[in-house]
This record gives structure tokens, C-alpha cells and sequence, in this order.
């Protein structure tokens, strides 16, 4: 039967989640029978620019955002310190998206950008349009600047200022093939992200929409056709300071009896009790400082060296903040005082799945990757693509990578703060790492890994 003969169920039956899914995993199998050759004269550029726009240059010289880094993860806001709309744009993009180092290809002596926001082989998928009650502008991240699009008003009733980021494909797909697609979705995830935690260090809140209409939102922006929406995201003012009224509450008796098993028991099911004590670890830096200097590692130093317990404990507490569908499974090779093996982890508690060595199987279900094995922990995300799907259609996968994506900018900008780094891997033996977890099928399935120890220096790179 040929494409144009199947009817809307068929196309759907085949076309799904589910059959991309198993269409894109990887096998040893896959890998031999498909190999693939770069095509250098035909790589996508770097940047996208919209020629003729008018150009509006954002401030530069501002005071950078007044919060530290793992306060920001923790969801605490930055100090306000900007006076106008560019100057809040040019803040939150500068630590967010901005190009933050270059990098020198020796042989050649070509020299190219690295952003704040990571991308799957630093190439960049995702592209951050801003509406406005005055226009649309498209952040061309070469120069710090917005490209006006179109007057009129385009927050669409969200607010003041509208994010809307979307991805271009092809980016990825000439070098990852039909997998691309997974990387786009994780690189939006970590692009989400890193715009939300800038927004929080500068005082704001970042609203998602994820359920609107794509064609439609793609001909209200006038996007390329290479171009597709995935995310708004509305910029909220922060909490405000309330006018308190000289009030004073009522006593209900002339004495309030104590009992010590009441208040201890209530201590002990606060949220706030979950939070990790970091004071004690390398440790916390500045916002700004962090998410500019954050690279990803292509390769750690292996050895003796171990990230404490408190620091591994504070790197997942602020990853599994607010996780919905996605599970962290940790292959632990050095963390002081946890014993080498595979741990399922949660908010609450490490349960010891495998003891012992895990440095050769982590680098073997990585594609024989051996930064995998050479950190000090590396991470499997375990997705219920079946619960995401089930409540909201094909349209559920994309939330699962968009979450593990903002899982691992988390991740990395953690590590960074606490003393060492971190790197995404999108390229892993799919049903081998299910078969070593010993998943069940109503487990999930594998959609990330990340790996995060102290970092081989790499020289090439100069900061910006």
C-alpha cells in the first residue's frame, strides 16, 4: 500500500510516537547497516538572521543578576535591577541564550561560537522570537540583538513580554538522521530552561503554554517553513511586596499546651524539610557567573577524585524539582560514602538496584562512550512515555524530552555551581539500558543520558 493510500487511522498507527520511537533506537544492528558521512558543504548555518529587519540593540554594560546559582534551582527569586523592558530582554537573554565562549579548531584554525544554552553537537536547533504589545523580534544570538519582525501587538493576551521558541529540524537531522528529532526536544527542554532559571535570577517568573495550535501559531509568527513552534512561555512579574494592615490575631486560650510528637511529626512532612544543606560543599557562585562558564565536558578525568555525598545529594535535589514523567536511574562510579552500583532516585530516598563497578556498562550503553564511565556519576532518564501519551496524545512525547531536557540544564548548571561539570548524551543502546535497569515495560523507556564528574580541560576554548 503506498503512503498517499492510507487513511487518517493508518497514518497515524504508523507514524505515531510509538513507531518513531522504535524506529530510532539504537542497536549495534542499526548502527553497521546505516553508517553516515557528514556532508560539510551542505551544513546548516550557525545562526539565523532575517535580513532587511530592523535592528534593535539591546544594552550592554548591566549589572548582572543579584542571585546565586542554586538559590536560583531552588526556585528563590534574584533581585530586580532593571528599568525597562530592553534592558530586562538583554539581562535575560545575555544568560540564557547569548554566545558565552568560542572555540579553535586547530587543523584548520576555524573558530566557532558556544552559546549559555547547550545544544546536542553545538548545533542549535532552537531560535527565541519575543512578542511584544509594540512587535515580534527574533534574538539573533550572533550579536546580542533583536530583529524586528512586525509592528503591532503580539503577546497574544499573555502578558508583556511572550516567548516563543522554536526549532528548525534540519539542524540536527544532517548530522543525527531521523533520530534528530529526540535532540531537538531535549535541546528545547534545556533551552526552556536556562530562559526560566534567567528569568528567576532577574526577578521574574516564566509561564508555559504547551497545548496550542502549531500551524496556526507557525503562520501568526510568519515562520520559514523550516521553522516550527514548540513552546510560549509568558513573562509573569514577580512577587510583589503586599501593603500589610495593622492587624492582630485573636489568643484562643490563655495558655497554648505543647506537644513535642505534634510539632516533630509536622517538621518532618514539611516540603522545605527536603532540601539539601549545601553550605558545607565547594560551592555556590553567582548566577551569572555559572550559566556563562558552563560547558559540556567531552571527557572527564577519571582516577581517584569523588564529588562528596552532600554534593551529589544537592545535584539531585535540584534535578528532580517538579519531575513529572521522567525517572533518574544513577550509575555511580566516585560519590564519597555511596557505594559503586545502580541507584533508582527520588526526592526521598537511593535504592540500590546493582551493586558494584559500573564504569565499563555505563560507557557500553552509552555507544562505548567512555566519558560515561570516566565521571562520577553518570544518569539514565527513564520516561513514562505511556502515561504522557496516554493523557495527552502523541503531543505527550514531546513533553517527556522537553522535561528531561530541562532535567539536565539543571543538571549542568548544579554541577557548575557545586565544583564540577556535566555533559548530555542523546546516543545510548535504547533496549540494552532497559535490559540492564531490568525496566518492565510499564517502567518506561530510556530517552537521555547525562554524565557529570570534573571535566578534561579543554584549551581550545576562549570565554566571551
Amino acid at each position: 500500500m503506498e503512503q498517499s493510500d492510507w487513511g487518517e487511522e493508518e497514518v497515524r498507527r504508523r507514524v505515531g510516537w510509538r513507531a518513531y520511537h522504535e524506529a530510532t533506537k539504537h542497536t549495534p544492528e542499526r548502527l553497521r547497516a546505516l553508517p553516515h558521512y557528514l556532508d560539510w558543504a551542505n551544513m546548516p548555518a550557525a545562526f539565523r538572521h532575517y535580513d532587511g529587519a530592523p535592528i534593535v540593540d539591546l544594552p550592554a554594560g548591566l549589572p548582572p543578576p543579584d542571585a546565586q546559582a542554586l538559590a536560583v534551582l531552588r526556585g528563590e527569586f534574584g533581585r530586580r535591577n532593571t528599568t525597562g523592558v530592553w534592558e530586562l530582554l538583554s539581562q535575560i537573554l545575555f544568560h540564557s541564550a547569548a554566545i558565552s565562549a568560542t572555540k579553535l579548531v586547530p587543523q584548520s584554525g576555524y573558530r566557532y561560537a558556544l552559546r549559555v544554552n547547550p545544544s546536542s553537537g553545538n548545533l542549535h536547533p532552537t531560535e527565541f522570537h519575543v512578542g511584544t504589545h509594540e512587535g515580534l523580534y527574533h534574538y539573533r544570538a550572533s550579536a546580542h540583538d533583536l530583529e524586528q519582525r512586525a509592528r503591532g501587538d503580539f503577546t497574544f493576551g499573555r502578558g508583556d513580554v511572550v516567548f516563543f521558541l522554536t526549532s528548525i529540524f534540519w539542524r540536527e537531522a544532517w548530522k543525527y538522521r531521523q533520530r534528530a528529532y529526540r535532540y531537538c526536544l531535549h535541546d528545547l527542554g534545556h533551552a526552556w530552561e536556562a530562559l526560566s532559571l534567567s528569568a528567576r535570577a532577574s526577578g521574574y517568573g516564566l509561564h508555559a503554554t504547551l497545548d496550542f495550535d502549531d500551524d496556526a501559531l507557525a503562520r501568526d509568527l510568519r515562520l520559514p517553513s523550516d521553522e516550527a513552534p514548540l513552546l510560549i512561555a509568558a513573562l509573569s512579574p514577580p512577587p510583589g511586596e503586599a501593603d500589610w494592615y495593622a492587624a492582630t490575631p485573636n489568643p484562643l486560650s490563655a495558655e497554648i499546651i505543647g506537644y513535642p510528637l505534634i510539632e516533630r511529626v509536622h517538621e518532618s512532612t514539611k516540603l522545605a524539610n527536603t532540601r539539601v544543606a549545601v553550605t558545607n560543599c565547594a560551592l555556590d557562585a553567582p548566577f551569572t557567573t555559572v550559566v556563562r562558564r558552563r560547558r559540556s565536558a567531552l571527557d572527564f578525568e577519571g582516577g581517584d577524585r569523588t564529588i562528596s555525598r552532600v554534593q551529589f545529594e544537592a545535584l539531585l535535589d535540584c534535578a528532580l524539582r517538579g519531575t513529572r514523567y521522567v525517572t533518574l536511574y544513577a550509575y555511580v562510579h566516585r560519590v564519597g560514602d555511596v557505594a559503586p552500583g545502580v541507584y533508582r532516585c527520588s526526592r526521598d530516598s537511593l535504592d540500590l538496584l546493582q551493586a558494584g563497578d559500573q564504569s565499563v556498562a555505563a560507557a557500553g550503553l552509552s555507544l562505548q562512550q567512555q566519558l560515561a564511565g570516566n565521571s562520577c556519576v553518570t544518569f539514565s532518564m527513564v520516561a513514562d512515555l505511556e502515561r504522557a501519551t496516554g493523557q495527552w496524545g502523541d503531543r505527550g512525547y514531546r513533553y517527556c524530552f522537553f522535561e528531561a531536557g530541562a532535567i539536565g540544564q539543571r543538571l549542568y548548571v548544579a554541577a557548575e555551581a557545586l565544583g564540577f561539570q556535566s555533559t548530555g548524551i542523546g546516543a545510548f543502546f535504547d533496549d540494552a539500558v532497559h535490559a540492564y535497569l531490568n525496566l518492565k515495560p510499564e517502567d518506561g523507556q530510556v530517552i537521555y543520558h547525562f554524565a557529570s564528574g570534573y571535566a578534561v580541560k579543554d584549551r581550545r576554548i576562549t570565554d566571551v
